[in-house]
């Protein structure tokens, strides 16, 4: 049976470390690789000591059942260290303590940190309170208290959000002190310590009692500093990128790109690719977008299908393509996009997040794409796997050529090294990964779904796609998206892919809107 549990761990860089690169380390590095293990790691938040004492940071990780940091999964993590992370741990006083979840009790209106904004989390309090007990014969009484008297008088004292108990694991490092407990009290940033509530819940005649029990108290309290998000490399300087990757429930690894604005609050612009392409694809609106809206924070991410999917293999659908991105923005603490782009599959994924989850973005520009699909579609993309299947899947060459000779724009085909790096980009594609995502392009129907639309939208296209079929095409759909219809631009000279074709013409369509 699953034991949930806690992973706590106390930090104090020594005094040689620098403590930007500490926190560098931790944020971008360290804390993620466990996030990337959600059946583990439910979440993973970091705190500072507000009270002056040593040691001063503190990560808490939930865990799902203790016995999974026993496992591999997990003890590599710590066995294979990166250079960095050897050289940055060793000036680190680091101890690490395993805790058993005991019982749990939360306000009425408790939501986790994770699922806060950064604002709505800034100045949660936690108290920790470790309580050693004399020998095993005190626990019945003290857990008796703890639950009957001493959490329900916790819980009225202004801005309480939850107590936890803990006690020390029968695994890790403190295996041997059996009889240790840990509370953890999450109160708001506007609360009662100190008051009258909170003096009585630790003044009671009961709680003396049991005080005899106790060799030894000790009570931290700290504020919240960050929580990290999964990040692995970073480029500083003036165009500083993270790259790293999310891991979705079902093991899907989907590599990301955050770069633009640094500012907390900056708005987020998050672009969705087409199929058989990269977020590279992106490139050239990226470079215009970062010159001309310095203001904007910029993702970008590979969709379901660029790279390995997880096993056994299903068919994407243009549900779990928005369900991936949503995962994506959940992991990066992004709850409201400032715009979403998207181009042919990720016009439909775009349009589709649209519908679905319009609480999760203002605006959203879909391009080059159909709001349904047809038979001869179908038939279509079967085609195209059996070629890219063709010499144990060395076809994928044959099927970019192909590909990109079909979405281009005869005046693009003329550009030597667009169509180059294009065709390049589509015959690195994954070719199972290919095989099961373009199945979301099969029998689909976002037709019926438009009119409920909440959120403004732009469509864009460029005018030779298919041969001007796809303009035809979106202007047919376009009074359908909402109450008031979404307005149609044409990118001239442009095909199946105008913002890299010509970045400039798209960057002209779309800025006004977004």
């Amino acid at each position: 049976m699953a034991t949930p549990g806690m992973l706590y761990v106390t930090m104090q860089p020594k005094p040689g470390l620098a403590l930007e690169q500490f926190h560098e380390w931790y944020n971008n590095e360290h804390g993620p690789t466990r996030l990337r293990l959600p059946q583990i790691f439910t979440n993973g938040l970091r705190y500072r000591a507000n009270d002056g004492k040593e040691p001063s940071f503190l990560a808490v990780y939930d865990v799902t059942s203790m016995s999974h940091l026993e496992t591999p999964t997990y003890t590599t993590l710590r066995a294979n260290r990166s250079a960095r992370e050897a050289e940055t741990i060793g000036q680190v006083e680091v101890t690490r303590y395993f805790y058993d979840l005991v019982t749990e009790q939360k306000a009425p209106l408790f939501l986790p940190i994770e699922q806060l904004s950064d604002k709505e989390a800034e100045g949660i309090e936690l108290v920790a309170v470790e309580t050693t007990l004399k020998d095993e014969s005190a626990e019945p009484e003290f857990k008796k208290w703890y639950g009957e008297e001493h959490i329900p008088m916790v819980s009225k004292v202004p801005g309480w959000l939850r107590t936890r108990l803990f006690k020390i694991s029968s695994i890790g490092d403190g295996a041997g002190s059996k009889t240790t407990y840990l509370a953890l009290h999450d109160y708001a940033r506007t609360n009662g310590l100190g008051g009258p509530e909170h003096k009585a819940s630790v003044a009671t005649a009961w709680g003396a009692e049991v005080a005899k029990s106790v060799t030894a108290k000790n009570r931290p309290s700290a504020g919240t500093f960050t929580a990290p998000d999964g990040k692995t490399t970073t480029i500083p300087g003036e165009d500083e990128v993270i790259s790293s990757y999310i891991t979705t429930e079902d093991q899907l690894s989907i590599p990301y790109r955050l770069e633009g604005s640094a500012k907390d609050d900056a708005p987020t612009v998050a672009f969705c690719n087409s199929l058989l392409t990269s977020l590279h694809m992106w490139d050239p609106i990226v470079k215009l977008l970062k010159e001309q809206r310095p203001d904007l924070r910029i993702l970008r991410y590979d969709t379901r299908g660029r790279h390995s999917i997880p096993n056994p293999p299903v068919p994407a659908t243009l549900d779990l393509l928005a369900s991936d991105l949503c995962t994506v923005l959940d992991a990066l603490r992004i709850r409201k996009l400032h715009a979403l782009i998207g181009v042919s599959m990720g016009g439909a994924t775009t349009t589709n997040f649209a519908i679905t989850y319009p609480m999760r973005l203002k605006k959203f520009i879909a391009c080059d794409f159909n709001v349904t699909s047809s038979a001869a579609n179908t038939q279509a993309w079967k085609d195209r796997i059996a070629v890219a299947e063709e010499k144990d899947g060395a076809g994928i060459e044959k099927l970019a050529g192909q590909t990109v000779g079909r979405w281009f724009h005869p005046a693009t085909m003329e550009k030597e090294s667009v169509v180059k790096s294009m065709t390049e980009m589509v015959a690195s594609n994954n070719v199972e990964g290919f095989k099961y995502s373009c199945q979301a392009l099969w029998d689909y129907d976002l037709k019926p779904a438009l009119k409920f639309c909440q959120v403004p939208g732009l469509l864009v296209v460029g005018d030779g796609d298919g041969k001007g079929a796809l303009v035809k095409a979106m202007d047919g759909f376009k009074d359908l998206v909402g109450d008031k219809g979404a307005e149609l631009k044409i990118v001239p000279n442009a095909g199946h892919l105008p913002m890299w074709e010509d970045p400039a013409a798209f960057w002209e369509a779309i800025q006004g809107f977004l």
